[in-house]
This record gives structure tokens, sequence and C-alpha cells, in this order.
């Protein structure tokens, strides 16, 4: 079988967690199948194109690059012309894939999309007014150009029927997961002690990591930090906020210095991939408070650092930590201080969360997620249409 990706998103510096998702998932299909894969980009700007020096290695795989027409000039275009998209890379692919939210006009054979998450319809008011116009636009259109919509939980399989009316069928849900050559407990402390010195943490720490934006609910992990810290000053660790500046970040600052807080949070900025294990690692606990998430990547790879997890007990959270962690309801500030205090305190609920963590994380594999989007590819191939 032929299949192509779109992988415009692999050139994005600074990753998130689709992007990440992206990333590894591709990685697995072209090492573990013999299929034929492409990857179609647009010419880029120079340099860029390291971000794929990675995969070079595999035999199974060409690059088509579009080099007579740059990403932006493209999207540019798009928005006053109908430009097949055929025309930048051909039609011999039986399957494309893209990963974030659209299809393009003119796509040859069939298509395949991910839809990670409706929070631009549950949460508009966490969104970008210009973002959130964009994606009512784009992902409407994709799911009537698409032959098959990919998403990451059952929970966002039943968003997606909620909100946009796709019929089942047309759903497949391909998990997330880990990479257990990455993501393990058997890190080096002197690692693990070299990326906290760069950020200046001092151990012991709680950790949360994503993009810091309204709808991760950093605010209310500052206030009940400061409710915990307030308690009990001495036996609290540090709280190490890590990730980049998304949107509407600027409270997320302004509290801590509301609750005078800038000698114990630590924001660390945008990590990088071979960071993010070992800060994890290292951390006493990692508190994940989100009100809406497709998956919940980040305490899943907690997990399986060997990092016990406070998480939210919302939307697909649950699917993914099950009894592995501590769940909390992110609307209520003293629910979360109570875990964060039990896990500051109590060494025996460290042990214990761990234990379970480690064994709950060995479910969710990169490798079993390839599996199950070739499962989806194969389908797709006997149908005609």
């Amino acid at each position: 079988m032929k299949i192509a990706f779109d992988v415009r998103i692999l050139f994005e510096k600074e990753k998130t967690g689709i992007g990440r998702m992206t990333d590894y998932l591709i990685q697995n299909m072209v090492r573990e199948y013999s299929d034929q894969f492409f990857f179609y980009y647009f010419r880029t700007r120079k340099g860029r194109e390291i971000y794929l020096k990675k995969y070079k290695k595999y035999q199974n795989l060409w690059f088509r690059r579009c080099s007579w027409c740059y990403g932006f000039l493209y999207r540019w275009g798009t928005k006053m012309f109908r430009l097949p998209y055929h025309w930048f890379f051909g039609g011999d692919a039986q399957i494309t894939q893209f990963f974030n939210y659209s299809i393009p006009y003119g796509v040859k054979g069939k298509t395949a999309v991910f839809l990670c998450d409706m929070a631009y319809q549950v949460y508009p008011e966490t969104i970008q007014k210009e973002t959130l116009k964009m994606l009512h636009r784009e992902v409407e259109t994709a799911c009537k150009r698409a032959d098959r919509i990919i998403t990451i939980s059952e929970f966002s399989k039943a968003e997606i029927v909620k909100y946009l009316g796709v019929e089942e069928q047309k759903i497949a849900v391909v998990p997330c997961g880990i990479d257990p050559r990455v993501f393990h407990n058997r890190h080096s402390s002197e690692r693990i002690e070299k990326v906290c010195e760069k950020y200046q943490i001092k151990n012991p720490y709680f950790l949360y990591l994503g993009t810091l934006e309204p709808r991760k609910n950093i605010e209310g992990l500052i206030q009940a930090y400061a409710k915990v810290k307030k308690k009990n000053m001495d036996a609290v660790p540090d709280l190490v906020i890590a990730g980049k500046k998304g949107w509407n970040f600027e409270r997320i600052f302004a509290l801590v210095e509301e609750y005078q807080l800038e000698e114990s949070v630590i924001f660390t900025g945008y990590i990088t991939e071979q960071e993010i294990p070992l800060l994890l690692s290292g951390a006493a606990a990692f508190v994940f408070p989100s009100f809406y998430e497709g998956f919940g990547l980040p305490p899943l790879e907690a997990m399986a650092c060997g990092t016990p997890v406070i998480s939210s007990n919302a939307a697909s959270i649950p699917e993914v930590v099950g009894d592995a962690g501590i769940l909390i309801d992110p609307y209520q500030v003293d629910a979360l201080a109570e875990a964060m205090e039990q896990i500051a305190t109590q060494k025996e609920l460290r042990e214990s969360l761990r234990e379970k963590g480690l064994k709950r994380s060995r479910t969710f594999y990169w490798k079993n997620s390839a599996r199950r989007l070739m499962e989806v590819y194969r389908e797709m191939g006997k149908e005609t249409g």
C-alpha cells in the first residue's frame, strides 16, 4: 500500500502535543511496516529540513518535496484560489494522512485526518478569535472531505459525534502511547541533576508540563499550591511550570506575584524532547489539572518515568490514568491542594502511585498505536468508492 503523510507539522521548532504525537506515530509506522511511505511537504526556510534527518535511514520512505512552492505561499494562495493539492505532490498515494484538523482541496485517493479534541467547541473562550474562526471553517470542511476521521480517545470520539454530527463508523480511535526507550525509570541521577541545574531547579519539585494557556488550568494549580505552601511551608516542594507561552498567559505570572511565590515557582519556558523525560523522572509528582484534553499524553509519560501523578478527572484523562493516579475535580482548588499535600507528606502513597503508574503505562505503547493506525488504513484500502 502507498501511504502519504502531510508532514508540515514536523517543521515546528517547538513541538507541542500534536506535533510530538505525529513524530512518534510516523517513526513507528515506517519502522514496523514495509509499505511504501511518502513525506509530502513544501519548500521550507533554510535549515528546517534538519527535522527530517532522522527519517533518512528508512528505505521504505520517500521524500516528496514541492521544491517550487514555499508552504506560506501555498497557505496564502489557497485563501483566494482552489489550488488542488495533487498539483504539488501528484496523486499516486492510495491514502494521504493529515494530522492537524484540516484536509486541503484536491487530494487524490483516500484521505484521513486527525481530530484530537473538540476544545474549540467546548471552551471557545480559551482560544484566540482568529484561531477559533479558522477551526470552525477547517474542521467542518475536513469532516466532509475525509474518508476516515481519526481521534485519540473514546471520549474524543463521543465529542466529535456530539458536536459535529459525524457518523460513528467514520471515526477510528488510535490512542497515544509512550516510547519505552525514552520514557522509563532508569535515567541516571547525573543526567537528571544536569537538566535541573540548567533551569535552576532544586529537588524536590512538583512539575507541570504543557502549553501555558487557560484550558490547562495553571491558575488553579498556582492557587492550590499557594494554599499548600501557606499551610506547610517547609515540607512542600517547589513548583516547576515547564512549557512555552501560549495565549492569555499573563494572569499566570500575575498570580505568582500576588501570592508572593516568586522564590518557589520556577518557569522554564519550552523544554526540549530530550529534557522532558529527565524533568519528569526527577519530579516528586507530576500535576496536570487541565480542564479539557483529547488524550492527556504528559500524565502517561510521567507514569512511565515512575513519577506519581495528580491529574484532573475531566474529559479523556481518566481513560489514560485509570486508578494509577490521584484524580481531582479541576474546578475544586481545595481538592487539588489536598492531593498535593498528600503527595508531599506521604511516602507510602508516592511509592504506591509510582508502581501503579509504571504498570499502567505499559498498556500504551506507540508501537501499538501504529498497529491500530495500520489496521485503519487496511480497512480503508478494502473500501470502494
